[in-house]
């Protein structure tokens, strides 16, 4: 499979950075099977596939809803992290963050990376994740079950 990154909100190709095998922001529902089918190859013994979703409750208080916002460089960034974390781990490695209102259970990011075992496609992938979440410019704003919101920058 070639190496492909896209990263704009319609899917138009970005300039090509090897390793990177997917990287975008959405505002359609994630495929899980598509990141995973993006990173996997016969030459790798292990895919480790992430799916961060919305959950019920954060901090002891009752979530209903999220809403993602992007700044309009957020696909730059998550590109970028993939691409560092390819390269450090000379791995292939897919990402895809939604924005948009979201209910509980809906996916809001999936990263996959394959390696020939899994110790090191668990620790990339762990790393992928992290460096989303801190360096990608993506905020979210939880609606609480009582009516209150609060907006906090996260990825997941």
């Amino acid at each position: 499979m070639p190496d492909l990154s896209t990263g704009t909100p319609g899917g138009e190709p970005a300039v090509a950075t090897a390793g990177v095998r997917l990287a975008e922001i959405s505002e359609l529902p994630l495929d899980p099977a598509a990141v995973d089918a993006a990173v996997r190859g016969s030459r790798y013994g292990a895919v480790v596939l992430f799916t961060g979703m919305v959950r019920d409750h954060d901090g002891g208080q009752a979530v209903s809803a999220l809403e993602y916002s992007a700044h309009p460089e957020a696909a730059r960034f998550l590109r970028e992290c993939c691409a560092a974390v390819a390269e450090s781990s000379g791995l292939p490695v897919a990402a895809v963050h939604r924005v948009g209102n979201l209910v509980v259970g809906d996916l809001a990011i999936v990263t996959a990376v394959a390696a020939q075992h899994r110790a090191e496609a668990f620790a990339a992938c762990t790393t992928l994740v992290d460096r989303i979440k801190h360096e990608v410019p993506i905020w979210k704003r939880q609606l609480f079950a009582d009516g209150l919101s609060e907006w906090v920058n996260a990825c997941g």
